[in-house]
């Protein structure tokens, strides 16, 4: 099909690498291919550490933001923390990676469960929660590297009240390295989560062999609890109501799901049915969750015994750097200045970690709805604009790791209750009572979680509400922008539909645009009789008619399968199902076209009603005004006029 295509731009070829249509506004083209893993084939255990670097780096800043929120009750609310991850999100995305082995996540099975408009809405919105979690894991995370530079008693003094500056600078870097062309380095992930859990490790044994060995410190925090909440019941109970404070110490399951593609299963495995990258993902899963566990509680548990309350709070030494306290005052400025580093690093990466998940996330949905521009298929433009929205986000919150808590939880949250949720249906349509009951209390337990979180923090919802609205604008403005494209992947046509255009070949090639009513003798006579009578052509002249019938009007592209049919024994008729019947009529003209090497020519009758309107019909129902929408999509997917089909109204 042949467009009119300049050179790119040095500069624009270079930004939209890897875009393989680039320089085409239409005509028939693959499906937009969906994010493709860099690395395939890697044992579980490595990939852990891909999804480790923002699951693990939480340590850096989960036990201050445990100790500020949970006050001596750190440890209680950990633990309960530790049961809900274990009992609750554990189980769910275990049935997650069972249910979407291919890194799709919750977010498509709750996906196949809506058709139409309210499915691609609902999706928007997920990808609006998405997208607060991963855009505030950069953000919080450079925030946090940021605090463990300038509080280290080496740089304190030089560094000191420039934290906005060094985050900023540190986002930066991280869009420079994705501009570069960031390949996600698996041997890097494992040295970074090596090496922090090995220095957390020191630092843990540390804190537990000075509250072991100084007894009033246990005695002193007992006693205190007691005093401010009285009995053991009384702390359970504020426990449980606390603990959503803490949910941070949650994030990674929904990353650990997204790497599943890395994982390198075995011999056996199939595309539809990858049974060994399942049963590895579950490992990789299962073995994250208990790491983590084991240093949620013992981190928790020697940051409140051993840190003031006082230097937990903003401005105090401890704030969002409680291990980095301790690594310091223990084991000297030394390991200190080791642990800050490897901290930093880890910090970073994880901000890589969350950047390759939303370049990985958002082009399997939004270019598919056709609710992203051309270009947003292309990594250089996306880094780009998630950087932008990353320096606004760190502006907005001043680059305070406590001040994003909330909006990060809020994420992580929406996004475990939403794969709880689907895998209770899941589980309902499987006929597993059992499993049912059960993923529907840990749904109810993760809707508590994030409605507390929400009254507690509505910082949280508000920013994921700006990212919902902005996505939902940015798309629909681009569906607007891209309704008179060709929209069509494909066209397959039957033995009997290929007849007909080898019949017409040696001669005009005319169609007539049908709505399907009765389909009797009746209604086909008098379409051709009013054809032929507004365009005044004689009565030899041979027509097939064309009848298209809209499938689901939301989806952006279709793949056309054209059939053949005669109807009482002498009308030829072609019937197509797609998404837009504009859009369909076009790309089968074109298909026509160039198949046969003639200029077909479609008539159509002028649609009655308000124009407004029947555009309305056009972008939501992919009905309305057809004629000139179909003429305006041939306009675009062919500039050359002469190859151009040719659409006649009457």
């Amino acid at each position: 099909m042949a467009t009119t295509e300049h050179p790119p731009s040095r500069l624009r070829g270079w930004m939209l690498q890897g875009l393989s249509d680039m320089g085409k506004r239409g005509g028939l083209t693959g499906p937009h291919a969906e994010p493709k893993p860099p690395h395939q084939g890697q044992r579980w255990w490595r990939v852990m550490c891909l999804t480790g670097v923002d699951y693990f780096s939480t340590l850096g800043y989960q036990p201050g933001i445990a100790a500020l929120a949970a006050g001596l009750l750190s440890p209680l609310a950990t633990i309960v923390l530790i049961v809900v991850t274990l009992a609750g999100a554990l189980p769910v995305y275990r049935r997650v990676a069972q249910e979407s082995p291919h890194g799709q996540g919750s977010i498509a099975m709750l996906e196949r469960l809506l058709s139409f408009w309210k499915g691609k809405l609902f999706v928007l919105t997920l990808l609006g929660f998405a997208a607060t979690d991963f855009l505030i894991t950069i953000t919080l995370s450079a925030a946090d590297a940021s605090t463990h530079l300038v509080e280290n008693p080496h740089l304190t003094s030089t560094l000191g009240g420039h934290q906005m500056l060094i985050t900023l600078i540190l986002v930066a870097l991280l869009g420079a390295v994705f501009l570069k062309g960031f390949l996600e380095a698996m041997g890097v992930a494992v040295a970074l989560v090596g090496i922090y859990l090995a220095l957390n490790v020191v630092v843990v044994i540390t804190g537990l062999w000075h509250v072991l060995t100084a007894e009033h410190v246990v005695t002193d925090w007992a006693d205190a609890l007691t005093v401010q909440h009285g009995n053991v019941f009384v702390m359970i109970g504020v426990a449980l109501i606390v603990f959503p404070k803490l949910a941070l110490g949650l994030s990674g399951f929904e990353t650990g799901v997204a790497v599943m593609p890395h994982v390198q299963g075995e011999d056996g495995d199939t595309e539809e049915r990858p049974a060994g990258r399942i049963r590895d993902t579950k490992k990789l899963l299962t073995t994250a969750a208990v790491i983590m566990s084991c240093f949620l509680i013992t981190t928790s548990f020697i940051t409140t015994l051993l840190i003031p309350a006082a230097e937990f709070k903003p401005g105090g030494q401890a704030n969002g750097r409680a291990l980095a306290f301790l690594a310091h005052e223990y084991l000297g400025n030394a390991f200190g200045t080791v642990y800050d580093v490897s901290t930093i690093a880890i910090l970073w990466f994880a901000g890589a970690s969350a950047m390759a998940g939303l370049l990985n996330l958002m082009p399997r949905y939004l270019p598919r709805y056709g609710m992203a521009p051309h270009w947003a298929r292309a990594v250089r433009p996306m880094v780009i604009v998630f950087i932008l929205i990353a320096f606004l986000v760190t502006w907005l919150f001043d680059a305070n790791v406590d001040k994003q808590g909330g909006a990060y939880a809020t994420g992580v949250l929406v996004l475990i209750s939403s794969a709880a949720i689907a895998v209770t249906i899941a589980a309902r349509k499987a006929g597993q009572r059992g499993w049912t009951i059960g993923f529907g209390v840990i749904s109810a337990v993760f809707l508590y979680t994030t409605v507390a979180n929400v009254i507690e923090r509505p910082d949280g919802v508000k920013i994921g509400a700006c990212f919902i609205a902005g996505i939902m604008l940015v798309s629909l403005l681009s569906r607007l922008a891209r309704s008179f494209e060709l929209r069509v992947t494909s066209v397959a046509m039957d033995p009997m539909a290929e007849r007909f255009v080898r019949d017409m070949a040696s001669r005009k090639i005319r169609f007539i645009a049908n709505e399907p009513d009765n389909r009797d003798r009746a209604e086909y006579r008098d379409k051709i009789e009013q054809i032929r009578t507004d365009n005044d052509m004689p009565e030899q002249e041979d027509f097939v008619f064309v009848e298209v019938t809209v499938g689901d009007p939301s989806e952006f592209e279709t793949c056309l399968t054209v059939r053949g049919e005669v109807l009482h024994n002498r009308y030829r008729v072609l019937t197509v199902e797609s998404s837009s019947i504009p859009n369909g009529l076009a790309a089968l003209l074109l298909h026509v076209r160039d198949l046969t090497g003639r200029t077909p020519h479609i008539f159509f009758e002028w649609t009655e009603g308000n124009p407004f309107a029947n555009f309305l019909r056009f972008f939501l129902f992919g009905q309305g005004e057809v004629a000139p929408v179909t003429r305006e999509v041939l306009r675009e997917a062919e500039p050359d006029r002469a190859r151009r089909p040719r659409v006649h109204t009457g």
